[in-house]
């Protein structure tokens, strides 16, 4: 879900981005639509998902914080410094 704060996404490159597989990555999204977090918008044969709400992402960010609080350790930058 942290990638997709960044912005809307398909559901094969998302899986590419986070290194796991398509089905794996398809179950999680079915879930997360299933709890209203996130939402997908059908584009021809494809589907491109979004977080739901705009006020997510300020949750996001915020979970993150506190994690990164309690250990540093768990989320290493990338070369731009965002975590993944």
């Amino acid at each position: 879900m942290l990638v997709l704060h960044e912005g809307p996404s398909y559901p094969a490159d998302l899986a590419e981005r986070i290194g796991v597989s398509r089905q794996s990555l398809s179950n999680h999204l079915a879930c997360l639509r299933g709890c209203g977090l996130v939402v997908g918008e059908p584009e021809g044969r494809r589907t491109r998902y979004e977080l739901a709400d705009p006020s997510l992402g300020t949750a996001l960010d915020e979970l993150l914080r506190v994690v990164l609080a309690v250990d540093p350790a768990c989320c290493r930058p990338d070369a731009e410094g965002d975590c993944r």
